[in-house]
């Protein structure tokens, strides 16, 4: 057993890891090489209190997850502290514990600029900078270093280590959505970490991962932006990953399938539907009838994601922004549109509306009475 002295360097690495992913392992060495230190702790989440709702894998399989993936480093160990205490996981409890256990030891608690930015709304942050020194990466996508510092300052007169090391936009979120929707996940985690994942199916939803082969290979990829753009918008809607991932996965299930295609048998579309908008119906006679959903509101996302509809719920505008404004697509203000998005859902979903009616009126298109009926509440008096 190693023994510890006043002068050993212990790094502290707390996240949910669900899963891990290569940015997590490359933070991580960056990190423990730039700061010297001689031992460390992965501590993967019980519940971490900033991502209910996520899809979660078990906690058991995040731990093993961990082991594969910081296996090769010898100075490090897979802690289960935290998920043995149960419930919501909280820094401060977890930096005090490890300061009781090596009071004379330098502790080091490592986390990226996007954790680092939000640190002062953290629980107890005060009793975290007891126990530990902040060791911070940057990463791709994140407002700057400096800007956060300067807010950490204003509330915080303690020393931050930040490491020589800016990560690359890789999201446990997309990597959930892909692994759900049956896509390779190589690419984003360690070797031992796929192959871990695949064998014993740790994401994947067999019916969203279906309904990807009804796809050609150019709709599945927007299927997927869409999905993903969902997953990581969920929560600012309320709405639980699982229920808008599910949503999102099937929003286009039906767009390739011709009018017999044994998967619509008994369908019959209601009158009137533009043919670009007829997909949204047959989609949630899929959804219902072959996959065998049965929540509303999952069901009317689908429905309406096309047309829109007046008075849409929550998870019905998230699709309906999510299929209009997904990354791959182009066209004249499409950006403004995504910066308002980014601000406030609502107020994006009026101008999105704005602008689909509009755009159609100027081209000559049928205008479908929903999408016309969309239009008119948004001007309306909603209170």
């Amino acid at each position: 057993m190693q023994k510890y002295t006043v002068d050993m360097k212990i790094l502290i690495f707390g996240g949910a890891f669900n899963p891990v992913h290569n940015e997590h392992v490359n933070m991580f060495r960056a990190a423990y090489e730039y700061l010297g230190c001689d031992k460390a702790f992965i501590v993967p989440t019980a519940v971490s209190p900033h991502k209910s709702g996520q899809m979660q894998a078990s906690s058991q399989a995040r731990l093993e997850m961990c082991r594969l993936a910081f296996g090769g480093f010898g100075g490090a160990e897979v802690s289960s502290f935290e998920i043995d205490n149960g419930g919501a996981s909280y820094s401060y409890i977890t930096c005090s514990h490890f300061k009781e256990l090596y009071p004379d030891a330098k502790l080091y608690l490592l986390m990226g600029a996007d954790m680092f930015a939000t640190f002062s709304s953290w629980k107890n942050p005060r009793r975290i900078l007891d126990c530990v020194t902040l060791a911070v990466a940057g990463r791709q996508g994140n407002r700057p270093l400096s800007d956060s510092l300067a807010q950490f300052n204003k509330n915080f007169p303690d020393r931050v280590e930040f490491i020589n090391y800016t990560g690359s936009e890789i999201s446990s979120t997309a990597v959930r959505v892909k692994a759900a929707l049956g896509y390779d996940i190589s690419g984003e985690v360690p070797q031992l970490v796929a192959q871990y994942a695949a064998t014993n199916a740790i994401y994947l939803n067999k019916k969203l991962a279906e309904a990807q082969t009804l796809l050609k290979p150019k709709r599945a990829a927007h299927s997927l932006r869409v999905t993903i753009m969902a997953a990581k918008n969920c929560m600012r809607v309320n709405c639980a990953e699982e229920k808008a991932v599910t949503a999102a996965a099937l929003h286009d299930a039906a767009k390739n399938l011709p009018g017999d295609s044994k998967f619509l048998q008994g369908f019959t579309p209601p009158e009137g539907v533009p043919e670009p908008v007829l997909h949204q119906y047959s989609g949630a006679f899929l959804a219902e009838n072959y996959f065998g959903i049965t929540d509303a509101d999952i069901l009317n996302a689908i429905r309406y994601h096309t047309s829109g509809r007046a008075n849409m719920s929550p998870l019905e505008k998230l699709i309906f922004l999510c299929d209009m404004l997904e990354e791959a697509r182009d066209f004249d203000g499409v950006d403004d549109l995504r910066s308002a998005f980014y601000a406030d859902i609502d107020r994006c979903f009026d101008l999105s509306i704005a602008h689909q009616y509009k755009y159609l009126l100027s081209m000559g298109k049928p205008v479908y009475n929903l999408t016309k009926q969309a239009y008119e509440y948004t001007l309306s008096d909603k209170t």
